[in-house]
């Protein structure tokens, strides 16, 4: 109990027992007022007393309410310190990823510089390729225009072998020719002799002429492209080898269904060169064999022309298509040596290669190509 109540309720019993014990003297009632105005009077401090009691009480309550609020403040100020402390724990990662993120920044920065650089160094290039493809083009057409001139020069060139200097041959044959019919009982046979020895010089100068003057076209010619039966052109010029002469004993196997884009008469030139080559280059032997077909080497679809001929050094091969060049004498094997020469002309023409390989008397193999896509069988 509080101190305050134990004090009252001890006055009160005092108070009790001094009521009973005092004696009732005459002029009683002038006392019994007296102390009925004191019991009053106490009771009314005694109603104060617990009026402030009261309003104590409500006092302490309001304190207890507001050390109830204080500890729920204190409780809020913990929760918004640790929701502070978390929002700078957020606020210190987000920072690290900003500084990530500039560096990154920074360091696309820097690639981009550096792609600048290279930009600008490509662009330096490409300003010196230009420049480099403009004198390029200078050059080809300053070429152009000579290779023009040029042409007109091989025009004029080619119209003069073909009347100036074959008249002089047609009269050294032509003289000669009368001088064996109309004077040969005049002349010895080593007077004969020469005569015809300058009949034949005149005759294989005419056919170098020719071959000089088909040579000089093919370079002019323009290319009319289409596709053709190959193996059926094949056959075709080598009956008509066999029709020439009929007494050669020749196997011939030609493959069939073989096509091709090329130009028929520039393809026909080539094959008749290639195929009468093998034809000249296997009449020392008693039973030849001649074959066309197509082979892939290196993955690249190829034809090609075999004999058992004659055949030639391998060493000697890069001498094979030059004009005028011969791995044979002309007392062996006939010619001019413009055939091979026309040949690889025609392939370039329409942008194929062509090769040989051989062996001294082992024959010889022939490739040509005629473009990347030129090449078909029929059966594909």
């Amino acid at each position: 109990m509080n101190s305050p109540e134990l004090a009252l309720g001890e006055q009160e019993k005092l108070w009790e027992a001094e009521y009973v014990a005092s004696p009732g003297p005459p002029g009683a009632d002038r006392d019994g007022n007296a102390i009925e105005l004191s019991q009053r009077a106490f009771l009314n401090i005694l109603e104060d007393f617990a009026a402030e009691k009261a309003r104590m009480e409500g006092a302490q309550r309001a304190v207890l309410n507001i050390l109830e609020d204080s500890v729920a403040e204190k409780t809020q100020l913990e929760a918004l310190q640790g929701a502070m402390v978390n929002i700078l724990d957020d606020f210190s990662e987000e920072k690290s990823r900003l500084e990530e993120m500039q560096r990154a920044v920074l360091n696309i920065l820097d690639d981009f510089e550096a792609e600048k650089n290279k930009v600008d160094l490509a662009n330096l290039q490409l300003e010196k390729e230009i420049e480099e493809r403009k004198r390029v083009e200078t050059e080809i057409q300053g070429v152009n225009t000579q290779l023009f001139a040029a042409n007109k020069e091989l025009e004029a060139f080619s119209y003069s072998v073909s009347h100036d200097l074959r008249a002089p041959l047609r009269t050294i044959d032509g003289f000669s020719h009368a001088l064996l019919e109309d004077c040969a009982d005049r002349l010895d046979d080593e007077g004969k002799a020469h005569l015809n020895r300058i009949r034949s010089a005149t005759q294989r100068m005419g056919l170098l002429i020719d071959d000089l003057l088909n040579l000089s076209r093919l370079s002019r010619a323009e290319l009319h492209t289409q596709s053709l039966d190959i193996s059926a052109l094949a056959s075709t010029i080598a009956c008509d080898l066999q029709k020439a002469q009929p007494e050669r004993q020749i196997e011939l196997r030609i493959e069939e269904g073989l096509k091709t884009m090329a130009d028929p008469g520039l393809l026909r030139v080539a094959l008749e060169n290639l195929l009468s080559n093998a034809w000249k280059f296997t009449s020392k032997r008693e039973s030849a064999h001649i074959e066309f077909g197509m082979a892939v080497g290196n993955g690249t679809p190829a034809f090609f022309i075999r004999d058992d001929g004659a055949g030639f050094d391998p060493a000697y091969a890069d001498r094979l298509f030059g004009v005028f060049q011969r791995l044979h004498a002309m007392t062996e094997f006939a010619g001019t040596g413009v055939g091979l020469a026309t040949v690889q002309r025609i392939v370039q023409r329409h942008g194929g290669r062509i090769w040989a390989e051989s062996a001294v008397d082992r024959g010889a193999t022939f490739y040509f190509t005629l473009g990347e896509t030129a090449t078909l069988r029929s059966a594909l």
